[in-house]
């Protein structure tokens, strides 16, 4: 029987770039129109699209290849799950040279420890993300969508409002900002709204989906 090599390739974020693992499954005797990727999908998320396509091109006697088992998965679970769906199907795992052999004890165990090392380093990176967004926070450095304008510039905006001499496009073109910018910077800064333009607040508008009475 002719056994294939299928190769698997993920990285969690857009920026990170796969070649490094495109050239390790090269050099591991994959061919390159049989890699399959997911780029920017975690090894936690199991919904992977590159993932699912590697194993439905598997065979009986194939073997997937992945070059470390956290690009596989990052839980035991997951990792146990997609090991024991591979050998279902009569399909072998290697990770970079070493080939798993689910009925070695030896072997088995080997892949426990390393799922359980791709797991713990997971939970460490989500618990230091945590950590420094929550530093992030004490030092005011990670806030919500900031307003357009400064608090200075909203105190003249409302200022000038209120003589009644300028217009929201003349605010507008200003400011260098948007109507709707203009009506919701005074609407938080609490200035009274003359009801013409509070018809127009689009805050307040009422609209429907299209094709609705």
């Amino acid at each position: 029987m002719k056994t294939t090599l299928i190769g698997y390739a993920r990285c969690s974020t857009e920026k990170q770039d796969l070649s490094a693992q495109r050239q390790a499954l090269l050099e591991l005797g994959v061919s390159e129109n049989l890699i399959y990727t997911d780029h920017g999908l975690t090894g936690t998320n199991r919904d992977r699209p590159g993932l699912d396509q590697a194993i439905a091109a598997v065979r009986e006697g194939d073997t997937l290849v992945v070059p470390k088992l956290d690009r596989l998965a990052r839980s035991v679970p997951d990792a146990r799950a997609i090991a024991e769906q591979l050998e279902s199907k009569g399909v072998r795992l290697a990770l970079g040279v070493s080939v798993y052999d689910p009925t070695d004890p030896m072997g088995k165990m080997f892949f426990n420890i390393l799922a359980t090392f791709a797991e713990f380093e997971s939970d460490l990176i989500r618990m230091r993300t945590r950590e420094g967004m929550a530093i992030a926070r004490a030092k005011g450095k990670l806030r919500g969508k900031q307003p357009k304008l400064s608090e200075k510039q909203q105190r003249e905006l409302g200022r000038m409002h209120a003589t009644g001499e300028y217009s929201v496009s003349d605010l507008a073109e200003l400011f260098a900002v948007s109507r709707p910018t203009i009506y919701r910077t005074l609407h938080r800064i609490g200035a009274k709204i003359s009801p013409s333009l509070a018809s127009h607040f689009p805050l307040q508008q009422n609209i429907r989906p299209f094709g609705r009475g």
